[in-house]
């Protein structure tokens, strides 16, 4: 997938907070980690990847 605009950048950052949101927020919740809020957090990671994975998949091809 070729990212050439900003609305595609925003685009998969957002996708991968909500994946983080359920994914690693549902994970952190079974794990009884509440210290902070498990979403907030799971966002947070999910956001960060995505934002890694556009940065360093280009330098990859």
């Amino acid at each position: 997938m070729l990212i050439n605009s900003g609305f595609e950048i925003t685009y998969v950052l957002v996708a991968f907070a909500l994946l983080g949101a359920i994914l690693i927020g549902t994970l952190i919740t079974a794990m009884h980690l509440e210290q902070w809020h498990p979403r907030l957090v799971g966002a947070a990671v999910g956001a960060l990847l995505g934002f890694v994975l556009i940065e360093t998949l280009p330098m990859l091809t």
